[in-house]
């Protein structure tokens, strides 16, 4: 006898990297709830956020496409209403679709409202802002599209809303239901007193590749991290509550991690292990493993097809992810080896050649492209081979084997395995200018994203 379809809980936080959680066991950051809730379900131990930026992130999240293909390779530029979302393929399947909390996939206007229609891509019920980082004074657009403000702290509010939303459906669909929240982003300490109090910032100890440790930064990055911990709870207790438990995949993940200081390098964008890997989640009692690890790669355009998937439903054709459920329900042994990364266009992590910003970079262009495995990170800049790391001997990545004679034939291989992702999404490796152009993204005299409405997508409705 077939399963009833699966409701789906998707939540994820901003900017919380894979070693910031407890079941990682690398730092010291408090999580009990998000390592019991782990221990319950499958940890992919190497997910990946392909382009570690927020925008590209959730673009990809959302249809299973890379960002050269939606467009989305830096903050700040809409997504297409002419793609389809994971919104739209629940909807299409008779679910009710919500999403609340952080957006930021609807321009550079940041503030602005998000109405309902084509620009909330097939999320019905909507608390969402496209852009909003005041976790104590949080403004977003409600479902009928009008401005808002949360009351209290966002990511309460949210939670709270979240669990109003479960409580009061009428129970007859389905539902997908995702929930972004902003922390645990800058401004880092800003987060409930009660939190702060929890970690002494001068007893917090850096990371083995962190010379220089941002103690005041990570001192509010876990005691938000801990905040949205106790608000996870509150999901998982409303869940179980309501007799959901065991109809409802639960994910728990973020869109990128933050260097905060290892390798001397800070925020994201970067191809380290600090921005590129995420924590991911998943339980569905009765198909995914409860107390599994997985160690091949999961990337964020798998996640989409991974999840339909899951749910019985069909991918849509231009999805480039692959799905994973048949590996994640134990169907099939042989999973991907690779998933692919890149940075087609490189954004305030230095200016390409000659920059100051960062002496042991000088000279570089930053437009990157790589593969991860389950073992290896390797990365190459457009100009030529940049990095190879043999993560499982070197988690920290402190020794680039990346001209290390006994280590050429893995380089190569690596290199193969990349091109190969690359020949299937057509992607030339371009400079950033040239995709600029190609993609029709201009710049103001501040630097900042036009919003060329004609050129990017129909804002009608």
């Amino acid at each position: 006898m077939s399963r009833p379809k699966p409701n789906l809980l998707f939540i994820f936080a901003d900017q919380l990297r894979a070693s910031s959680v407890g079941y990682a066991g690398e730092e010291a950051v408090r999580t009990p709830n998000i390592d019991a809730f782990a221990e319950s379900g499958t940890i992919y131990t190497n997910a990946v956020s392909m382009l570690p930026v927020c925008g590209p992130y959730r673009g990809s999240l959302i249809t299973g496409r890379t960002p050269l293909s939606t467009g989305l390779v830096i903050n700040d530029v809409a997504l297409k209403t002419t793609e389809t979302s994971i919104g739209h393929c629940f909807k299409q399947a008779g679910y009710d679709t919500a999403y609340i909390g952080k957006w930021h996939l609807d321009g550079p206007d940041r503030p602005a409202l998000v109405p309902p229609g084509p620009r909330r891509q097939g999320f019905d019920y909507w608390m969402g802002a496209n852009f909003e980082h005041n976790y104590d004074r949080s403004y977003y657009t409600d479902n009928a599209g009008d401005r808002q403000l949360w009351e209290g702290w966002d990511a309460v509010a949210q939670t709270d809303d979240t669990i109003r939303y479960l409580q009061n459906r009428d129970g007859d669909n389905p539902f997908c239901l995702f929930l972004s929240w902003g922390p645990p982003h800058h401004p880092y300490r800003l987060a409930p007193e009660e939190y702060l109090e929890m970690y002494d910032a001068d007893a917090i100890e850096g990371r083995p590749n962190c010379p220089d440790v941002p103690r005041q930064d990570l001192w509010g990055y876990y005691a938000q991290t801990t905040f949205l911990d106790d608000q996870f709870q509150r999901l998982l207790d409303t869940i179980a509550e309501l007799g959901l438990a065991d109809d409802t995949i639960i994910v728990f993940s973020s869109d990128h991690g933050d260097m905060h200081g290892s390798h001397g390098l800070y925020k994201k964008q970067w191809p380290w292990n600090e921005a590129i890997k995420v924590p991911f989640v998943i339980r569905y009692p009765g198909s995914v493993p409860e107390g599994a690890r997985i160690e091949a790669p999961i990337n964020v355009i798998d996640v989409m097809p991974t999840l339909l998937g899951l749910a019985g439903l069909p991918v849509p054709e231009p999805v480039e992810g692959v799905d994973l459920s048949p590996f994640l329900t134990g169907e099939q042994q042989d999973p991907p080896e690779s998933v692919l990364i890149m940075n087609p266009c490189p954004f305030s992590i230095g200016d390409s050649r000659g920059d100051d910003q960062y002496p042991d970079f000088r000279g570089m262009r930053f437009e990157y492209r790589g593969v991860i495995t389950d073992r290896y990170t390797y990365v190459r800049t457009i100009d030529g081979p940049w990095m190879l790391y043999d993560n499982r001997e070197d988690p920290y990545q402190l020794v680039n084997l990346i001209d290390d004679a006994e280590h050429a034939e893995t380089r190569d291989r690596l290199d193969g395995l990349m091109r190969a992702h690359m020949a299937s999404i057509d992607d030339e490796f371009l400079t950033r200018e040239e995709y600029y152009e190609r993609l029709g993204i201009e710049f103001d005299d501040r630097g900042k994203v036009v919003d060329l409405v004609e050129n990017m997508y129909d804002r009608k409705g």
